[in-house]
């Protein structure tokens, strides 16, 4: 270990040396024993230079440097560290612009702001062997991260140095770093109360997120490979419509063909002008599907599910469509193969290395976050031949990705609240799908209550509705009116009734949009009211054990489809009118004792539609304490009358 202490000096003082900051004083280097004495994995991070960029300002907080600086993970255990994960947490409104040796954990392009801190992976060297096994060689145990970037507002001779440095692997302890001058290191431990399976494998067990794919290596030569890619949706209400797949490719590869999906694009220019076209001189690039470093992959329509050339393969073939398994287990999986060609220095037939930076999205569907592809065990299939015996992958890599919230004003879909206790509905928030800059209205200000109506009134339209209800109401107008919520979907939440034995709501979904949701369903997080769900009465409805107070609903056979925007009765007169779906929906009070309908206990603390996470009302309706003398029964007739006139 003295040995691996007296390295890791040497390396930090040539460093040291080269760090130019205006008038810093000298670098100071961790002594020996800091890593001598580690036991686990040790982590440092050096601030090597800056200079000033441009514009030049004034206000030295807003003022930006260009830095450099390295980070350095040596493994001083006796065991390997498998798909090795460091957080660096930046705090001075950093933009990280390239991460030799490393990618960003969660896909993020560069340039990508780390401002609150980021994820870095290992990347060609995703793991690190262990000193004994490799007779210390430091090629082997130790990778090296060189970082370029901007950073904001910390001038000479202050050091910008980032707030912590720690390893994310599971089963780690990371103490506070030590900071000495303009180098940081810590030495992270096993955590002795983390409990690991014995497992005996040479790779890293499988995860499982909200959505999981795999990379698996089928056949392998020399200058290329067969891959296969299998998306699996997991998610109970995870969903994705029309999905776009993309990826960076790290070593200039191209794809050759490919089963099961295609590529947005199909142009040989990048290889034929690029490395591909120096190296392989003689090769027909006209034929090849796509030499992009970030292809764009999509889904192949059903009518080409039994194509010779580019179907028949299994779970392909669905437009694009993967539904949670809670709706149909068949139409959560989807696989695609492609012909990938190599380039040097990796042409043999061991030399394979996945993609990075995958990403993938939907038309109206929730956000999700991948990390980077990790070795796993190889994937197992059924022989081919039909005999009674399994095949395996030669390599496999899984990229688990996750639903990410959506955050202020970024939703895709938006929830109204109303009551019969109260005249108005409180719509969707001000901007909650976001608003353009140059508007002319405002993007902060409260948004006007509405009569029932409008509700059926493009936004468009509802101005003059929302100003003649302000005036019949009294209530003040802005100077300058809010600005629309955008959204695609909207969905109202209406409770209905309340009674002693009970109460009831009704959910109407509108579609704004110029496209036909397919299989579309909704799911209604309830608190206090969640026990006494007694049945919902146009749609299907479930309580999935997997989510906590959550209800399911999608629509019945043959009513499965949420209708674009039509045109109204007179085009010329009437404004377009959204396609909707609309159910009544019970509750008891026999198991919710004490529930507070018309305090708040009746409405939604989440809304989601096709998984994406709606918007919700910052208020709800408030009453005067009077109740509905409705009973249920009425409810329900005048309900499925009201669909029937405005459907």
């Amino acid at each position: 270990m003295q040995r691996l202490g007296a390295l890791l000096f040497v390396a930090v003082l040539i460093a040291g040396a080269a760090a130019q900051d205006y008038d810093d004083g000298a670098q100071e280097a961790p002594p020996p024993p800091a890593l001598d004495n580690c036991d686990g994995v040790f982590l440092t991070y050096t601030f090597i230079s800056r200079a000033k960029e441009f514009p030049h300002v004034k206000n030295s907080s807003a003022q930006a440097y260009a830095f450099k600086s390295m980070a350095t993970i040596l493994n001083a255990m006796d065991t390997d560290l498998k798909a090795w994960k460091m957080f660096i947490g930046f705090q001075h409104d950093e933009i990280l612009v390239s991460a030799g040796g490393a990618v960003v954990t969660e896909g993020s392009d560069l340039p990508a702001k780390v401002g609150n801190g980021t994820s870095l992976s290992g990347f060609p060297q995703t793991d690190l062997l262990n000193s004994i096994d490799t007779a210390g060689d430091m090629n082997q145990i130790q990778v090296r991260i060189d970082l370029t970037g901007t950073q904001f507002g910390v001038k000479p001779p202050a050091v910008p140095m980032p707030k912590t440095i720690k390893l994310l692997n599971d089963g780690f302890k990371c103490p506070t770093p030590t900071k000495k001058g303009s180098i940081m290191y810590v030495c992270c431990i096993k955590d002795p109360k983390f409990k690991k399976m014995k497992d005996t494998n040479k790779f890293l067990p499988r995860q499982y997120g909200d959505l999981n794919m795999v990379y698996d290596i089928l056949q392998a030569y020399d200058n290329n490979y067969l891959a296969q890619v299998t998306i699996d949706n997991n998610s109970p209400i995870g969903r994705l419509d029309n999905w776009n797949l993309t990826w960076e490719w790290m070593r200039n590869e191209f794809i050759f063909s490919m089963k099961g999906a295609y590529t947005h694009k199909k142009d040989p220019a990048d290889c034929i002008y690029g490395a591909a076209g120096q190296y392989y001189q003689n090769f027909d690039f006209s034929q090849v599907m796509n030499c992009e470093k970030h292809p764009v992959i999509a889904d192949l329509p059903p009518e080409m599910e039994n194509d010779d050339r580019v179907g028949k393969l299994p779970f392909c073939c669905k437009n694009g469509t993967l539904l949670p398994p809670t709706m149909n287990a068949t139409k959560s999986h989807a696989i695609f193969q492609l012909q990938v060609y190599k380039m040097p220095p990796d042409l043999n037939r061991t030399a394979l290395y996945p993609p990075q930076n995958w990403k993938i999205n939907g038309v109206l569907n929730p956000d999700y976050t991948c990390g980077p592809p990790v070795r796993v065990i190889p994937s197992e299939f059924p022989d081919p031949s039909g005999l009674m015996s399994n095949s395996y992958a030669i390599a496999s890599w899984q990229v688990v990705c996750n639903i990410t919230r959506p955050k202020a004003k970024t939703s895709r879909c938006c929830v109204s609240f109303s009551a019969f206790y109260n005249d108005s509905v409180i719509p969707c928030n001000t901007c909650a799908c976001g608003c353009a800059d140059d508007s002319g209205c405002n993007p902060d200000e409260a948004p006007l209550l509405l009569p029932s109506e409008a509700l059926l009134v493009p936004f468009d339209n509802r101005t003059a509705k929302a100003k003649a209800w302000a005036k019949l109401r009294h209530m003040k107008l802005p100077n300058t009116l809010p600005c629309p919520d955008n959204c695609g979907v909207s969905i109202n939440w209406h409770v209905a009734s309340d009674y002693s034995k009970g109460w009831t709501a009704r959910i109407t979904l509108f579609n704004w949009e110029d496209y036909t949701f397919k299989d579309w369903f909704a799911a209604v997080e309830l608190g206090k009211a969640f026990n006494g769900y007694q049945r919902v009465y146009s749609f299907n409805g479930t309580k999935l054990s997997q989510l906590e107070n959550t209800l399911f609903f999608e629509g019945l056979p043959g009513l499965n489809y949420l209708m674009p925007l039509s045109d109204g009765k007179d085009p010329k007169s009437d404004p377009k009118l959204p396609g909707k779906q609309q159910s009544v929906i019970s509750f008891s009070k026999k198991r919710t004792p004490g529930i507070d309908v018309l305090g708040g206990d009746g409405f939604p603390t989440r809304v989601y539609f096709n998984g994406e996470e709606c918007s919700l009302p910052d208020e709800i309706p408030r009453g005067h304490g009077h109740r509905s003398p409705v009973v249920l029964l009425q409810l329900v007739l005048a309900s499925v009358l009201v669909f029937v006139f405005i459907a």
